[in-house]
């Protein structure tokens, strides 16, 4: 494959995904906003040690997708999203 065509393809590839990577990525300002619904339920304090044990965003976004099953209406994935970009920048503070 020459340089040129390379480089088309790269290009065309990025610009394909730039929607699903914009989409995928949290809005923690919205999710500060979504957050007053949980606290319903419980305050902050599970989010600070010692009752913290979230240590991967992987696993911060399934223990929201956990609680989510239990709220009704239920939160869409774009707000499970805006809710761990929250959680992160205010308490547990994962780096990316």
């Amino acid at each position: 494959m020459s340089g040129e065509l390379r480089r088309y393809c790269t290009v065309l590839l990025l610009c394909a995904a730039w929607p699903l990577a914009a989409h995928a990525a949290g809005d923690a300002a919205r999710g500060e906003a979504l957050h007053r619904d949980c606290l319903g339920c419980h305050g902050t304090e599970l989010y600070v040690p010692p009752r913290a044990k979230v240590k991967t965003l992987a696993t911060l976004k399934k223990e929201v997708e956990r609680w989510n099953d239990r709220m009704n209406p239920k939160f869409t994935k774009q707000e499970i999203e805006d809710l761990v970009a929250y959680l992160n920048r205010d308490f547990y503070k994962i780096p990316k």
